[in-house]
Formats: structure tokens, sequence, C-alpha cells
């Protein structure tokens, strides 16, 4: 075992490793926060979508941190399912572009990369020029790694483990994808696993029909890396990855079944390519497996971007939603940007958007009185996602408004924006305040703080008569408004006269030594959270029988 020669290789993957870091780095600054402004700007079509997403992967250097932060505009309900899916589609394009200047390895012009990029890095005091600095370092390191494993990595070839690596039968396929996928998952960047790639069959180490299989298969380590991204992501970033998952098992699962035919177009497409059964130290080697990422990638675009409506509508089928009958997506549903123009139709979409929001908050708060009777922390991470699902509501729900105020309205529908503008907000501030609940009883169980049987017994008592007014306020009534305000006024008067008896009782059990400091805190900020949200629910109620009047 030439142990040698094995310090070399996997010094020269350090190398690697380090400048793909520094040139993954030095683009990420160079660009700075544009990168965020222009996937955030994301509103165009699929064919625009995968382009972005190209653009962010080539920018990042990296599918997986690509991909990532898609999933994080997703959870921040920036971009939609349909729009998340066309951009991590892309990102393959983006990872190719750095693949395809990894496999034009001129190692001649590693060390004046290195010594240009060192200069600028720790001699320039203007940032940019820093930064560019990062970049050039990171290229030089990245031919002088490949270079350096190369060289390593040949011994091995002329070794009895060279020789069972390439007499691998069966599954040498399945195998072949799942190990590309494993270093792109272990390296963390799927043009960095590519790269190792094209470095252990360049050497010889790897046969060239195995290597092309690992690089295919690099992006399904990509895919994972995402993937765990979402563990405590949103529904629908999960729905994503998920069809992300699939799509890409398809695409290789047609590159396994007709291989030969996917291995004649990579060398019809590749410049001055020989045969397929190319000598490992053939200089074309690299060029070949660049360009089969590089097919891999636009044809997986060619079939699957068509599709994606399809995929979309099939995603709620393949991964329900947490509750039965509601969806809590943190992106508007019914909302269509396009008939802002036509203010009647833009009224119904917000009045079903209205409607679908104040069925999440009146969920969320029965979890809140579901925590009193036993805490469950699944439950709170569920109540936490359905609160921030309501602030992207209130905010895109608000932004649209405010674009239909801009349009030629009739006098009722100039009435009804206001009116509407307020009930998101009142809705939006019963999930603030059901969160506020939710810490309260959060904070009360890892601190092991102790309520007396009295004064969980009187929450609970309040907690579901609030309860009864924020279902009277949520919930399609068939009582005239009249009646509806008369019991919502009775309700309140309730609901004043527990919580002075409460506030009363803490006072002497507080004299009387029954409850602690932090406990009483605790109970007064619960308190105080109710009563915020009985009078939202009363407002809203309010806000229903204002607007009918007029």
């Amino acid at each position: 075992m030439p142990y040698a020669s094995l310090w070399e290789a996997l010094g020269g993957l350090g190398i690697f490793i380090l400048g793909m870091k520094l040139m993954s780095e030095g683009l990420q600054k160079i660009a700075g926060n544009g990168i965020r402004r222009f996937i955030e700007s994301l509103t165009g079509t699929r064919i625009t979508s995968a382009f972005l997403g190209s653009c962010l992967s080539a920018s990042l250097q990296s599918s997986s941190a690509a991909s990532i932060l898609v999933i994080g505009f997703i959870n921040a309900g920036l971009i939609s399912l349909y729009q998340a899916l066309a951009v991590m589609l892309g990102t393959g394009i983006g990872t190719t572009l750095a693949v395809q200047f990894i496999a034009f390895r001129v190692t001649i012009i590693a060390q004046p990369l290195i010594f240009c990029g060192t200069i600028l890095k720790f001699f320039c005091h203007r940032r940019r020029w820093v930064y560019a600095g990062d970049l050039i370092l990171g290229a030089g390191l990245v031919f002088l790694g490949l270079q350096i494993m190369e060289s390593g990595f040949i011994p091995f070839a002329e070794e009895a483990i060279g020789a069972g690596i390439r007499e691998i039968r069966f599954p040498w396929q399945l195998l072949s994808v799942a190990l590309g996928a494993l270093l792109s998952l272990m390296l963390q960047s799927g043009s960095a696993a590519v790269g190792v790639v094209i470095a252990l069959t360049a050497s010889g180490l790897v046969k060239y029909d195995h290597g092309f299989l690992m690089v295919i298969g690099e992006v399904l380590g990509t895919t994972a890396i995402a993937g765990i991204a979402t563990i405590s992501g949103t529904i629908v970033a999960k729905r994503a990855i998920l069809l992300y998952f699939f799509i890409n098992i398809v695409a290789i699962s047609l590159v396994l079944i007709f291989p030969r035919s996917f291995q004649t177009l990579v060398h019809l497409i590749t410049p001055g390519s020989s045969a397929a059964t190319a000598s490992p130290q053939d200089a074309s080697i690299s060029r070949l497996l660049a360009m089969s990422h590089t097919l891999f990638s636009g044809l997986s675009i060619v079939l699957f971007l068509p599709l994606l409506g399809f995929f979309v509508r099939s995603a709620k089928a393949i991964l329900p939603g947490l509750d039965k009958g509601v969806e809590f997506e943190p992106a508007s549903t019914f909302l269509d940007q396009r008939v802002v123009n036509t203010p009647s139709l833009a009224l119904l979409q917000v009045r079903s958007e209205l409607r679908r929001m104040a069925e999440i908050a009146s969920t969320m708060y029965d979890d809140v009185v579901e925590q009193f009777f036993r805490f469950d922390a699944r439950r709170a991470i569920k109540i936490a996602k359905k609160e921030e699902s309501l602030d992207i509501l209130q905010r895109h729900i608000s932004e649209f408004l405010v674009k239909l105020s801009r349009q030629q309205l009739s006098t009722e529908a100039a009435v009804q924006i206001p009116v509407m503008l307020n009930l998101v907000n009142m809705l939006e501030h019963i999930g603030d305040q059901s969160e506020v609940v939710v810490n309260c009883l959060t904070k009360k169980k890892e601190n092991k703080v102790i309520f007396s049987s009295a004064a969980l017994s009187e929450l609970k008592n309040l907690a579901v008569r609030v309860g009864e007014l924020l279902h009277l306020a949520l919930e399609p009534q068939d009582n005239a408004p009249q009646s509806l305000m008369a019991d919502a006024r009775h309700l309140k008067d309730d609901i004043k006269a527990i919580q002075e008896t409460m506030h009363a009782n803490h006072i002497r059990r507080l004299s009387d030594g029954q409850c602690s400091v932090l406990a009483g805190v605790a109970y007064s900020d619960i308190i105080a959270a109710f009563d915020k949200i009985a009078d939202y629910a009363f407002t809203i109620i309010k806000l229903a029988q204002d607007s009918q009047d007029v």
C-alpha cells in the first residue's frame, strides 16, 4: 500500500476543497445581498425561474447551498412550490457551469493564479479586490488540488484495490450512483464531488463507465442535503424536496435504463472526444464527465420543466397537510396578481384568503387550548408554524389590497378594502397572542414552574370562554348581525368578570405564599394575552357589523 501516495491524494483533496470554498466565498461576497434580492423578486415563468436557479447555483458554487437557500425562501413564503421546483431544477445548470470550469484543467496556470490571488487578498485594501483575490486564489487551488489528487491516485490504479474497483460487476450501476451521492453528501457540494470523481477517473482508479454514473449520482447527494434542511421546515418545503427527489430518481432511472444511448449523446456533443472506450489516461476524460453532467442537467430541465404544473397539483396527495381540512402553507393560495385590474374578482380572492387565514387562526387557538390539558412539544412547533403562516399571509394580503386600492373602484369596494386590512391585522394579532400563551407554557415546562390546581382550572375556564368568543367571530354564523353582536357582548362581559375574579384570587394566593413569583408572572402574562385575543375577536365582530350597516 503506497501510503505516501495516499497522503498525497488526500492532501490534494484538501487543497481542492479549500479552493472550492474560497471560490464560493469570493463569489458570494462579490455578489453581496444581490443574490437574496435576486430570488426574492422571482415572479416570472418557469423558464425564468430555472434560469434564476442556474444563476443562483453558479454564484454560490454549490447546488446544495442554492437548494438550501431556496428551502429558506419557501419557509419564509417568498416563493411558491411551483417556483421553487423550477428554481431547483435550474440549479443543476449552475452546478454544471462550475463542473465545466473544473474540467478545463489548465494546470500550468494554477501557480500564477495562486500568486495573483494571494497578492490581491493580502495586499489590497479595497474589499472588492480582496474578494476577487479569494476567487482567483480559490481557482488556482482547485487546479493545483486536482493535479495533486490525480498524481496521488495513479499508484492505486496499479494495485489490487484499483483492479477490484474497476472489476465491480453487480450491481455496479446502482453502486456507482450511490457512491456519487455519498461523495456529494460528504463534501457538501455537488461541483466538488464531481471534481473528485474527475480526478479518480483520470487517474485510472475508477473506470469511465463507473465515473459518469458517479457524476450523475451527485444530484441525489445535493438533494439529501437540502432534504435535511426541511426537517423543521414547512409542509410546502417538504413537498418541494420530495418532488425534487422524485424527479431526480426518475431522471437517473432513465440513464440507468439507457446507459449506452446516454454515453453516445455525450460523445456526440463533446468536441474532440474519442470512442466510448476511451483510455483512462485520455485527456478528454474530464471533458466527457463534465459533459455528462451538463447533458443530464439539460435533459432533466427539458423533460420535467413542462410537467411542473402536474407535480404541484399532485403535491397535496403525495404529502397531505398536517391538519385535516386545513392548509397552513406560508403563502397565499387564492391571490393572483393578474386579476388586480378586475376589482370584483380580486375581492373574491381576498375573501377566500381571509377565510383560510381565519381558519388557521381558529385551529391555532384550539391547539393552544389543548396545551393546557396536555402539553405537547410537537404541537408547540406546529403552533409556531401556523403563526409564521399568519405573518406571511398578512403581508401578502395587505400588499395585494394596497395594489387593489390604486385601481378604479366602486364605492362599495373602496369601503371594503380598509375593513379587510383591519381584519387581516386582527387575525395576525390573534396569532401573536396565541404564540405568547404557548411561549409562557413552554417556559413553565422548561423552568419546572408549577401552577396550583385552582390557578390552572381558572386558566382552562378562561381559555374555553375566550375560545367561544373567537369562534363566534371567525366561524360563519346563521344569527342576524344584531343577535351576533348581543352574544358577543355577553361573552365579553363574562370574560371580564372571570378575569377580575382571577386577579383577586391570584393576589390572595401570592399573599398566602401558595404561588411563586415565576408562576405569578407567567399566570399574569397568560391572562393578558387571553384578554387581547378576546378584544381582537370582539373587534372582528364589530367590523363585520359595521361593514354590513354601511
